[in-house]
């Protein structure tokens, strides 16, 4: 896919799209939410959310795909302004994992849409992109072994403990409560 043609998904209840500059606070409000934060690794500004921010913009404007900033399409559709709920998409990862190469689906949404099956719903739309249009092999997915709710919705997804079932996120120090973690696989049917 050529990298200026950024592709945008939509679900029935979903618009996956580029970042945008409004999308900077919002986002800095969701790196600064305990909840959400939990089993991440603690973002200690809003200049590092930015940064964050716009790597992601950066790959999705380099290969057309990416973590995409997700918004409820009733919003988009009625008169009010679209109402940004977080993060879903395909990355390919930055850190040098022990499964490289590889496609990475992940999520990040304000934890009032959580339960709504907000994650599946657009994490479904990223894997069958990577899988239908990308034309990728497998897919994967990471969290820290604590992480059980994410590791719930990669199961509901069809996903299955990878090999390694468990490693040390390379750019955790190996003492952090947070630094293993679990690899989630799944193949092109």
């Amino acid at each position: 896919m050529p990298a200026s043609t950024i592709t945008e998904l939509t679900t029935p209840r979903l618009r996956l799209r580029q970042w945008r500059d409004s999308d900077r606070e919002p986002f800095f409000e969701l790196c600064r939410n305990p909840r959400v934060m939990e089993f991440l690794m603690p973002v200690d500004d809003r200049a590092a959310s930015d940064v964050i921010m716009d790597r992601w913009a950066a790959h999705i404007a380099g290969h057309g795909w990416g973590f995409w900033a997700v918004e409820l399409r009733e919003t988009i559709a009625g008169n009010s302004a679209p109402v940004f709920i977080g993060s879903v998409g395909l990355q390919i990862p930055r850190h040098p994992f022990p499964f490289m190469p590889c496609v990475e689906v992940g999520w990040r949404l304000f934890p009032d849409h959580w339960g709504k099956g907000y994650a599946i719903e657009a994490a479904r739309a990223s894997i069958d992109f990577g899988f239908n249009r990308l034309g990728l092999s497998e897919i994967v997915a990471i969290t820290t072994t604590r992480n059980r709710r994410s590791q719930s919705v990669m199961q509901r997804l069809g996903m299955t403990p990878g090999n390694p079932p468990a490693f040390r996120h390379p750019s955790i120090p190996h003492d952090h409560p947070l630094s293993e973690h679990v690899l989630y696989r799944l193949g092109a049917v």
